[in-house]
């Protein structure tokens, strides 16, 4: 169940944050800045769960760039 959502909530955080701020930069950090947290506060704990958060984490990204670039040909 964890894994699951380790694989989709930081893409969806990335694109919420993107969709607010109108830079996927900035959503990127403010994502990674609450997974650092989190692992800091040791929620997560397992090496599979880091890898998969950084995945989506990068997915998001991907996603979020393209996303700004196709709003800004609009």
């Amino acid at each position: 169940m964890w894994f699951v959502l380790a694989l989709i909530v930081p893409a969806l955080l990335v694109i919420l944050f993107t969709r607010v701020t109108y830079n996927h930069y900035v959503g990127t950090l403010l994502t990674a800045a609450l997974l650092i947290a989190s692992y800091v506060k040791g929620y997560t704990d397992q090496l599979y769960e880091i890898a998969a958060d950084l995945a989506s984490l990068i997915v998001g990204f991907l996603y979020a760039k393209h996303m700004v670039e196709k709003q800004k040909q609009s």
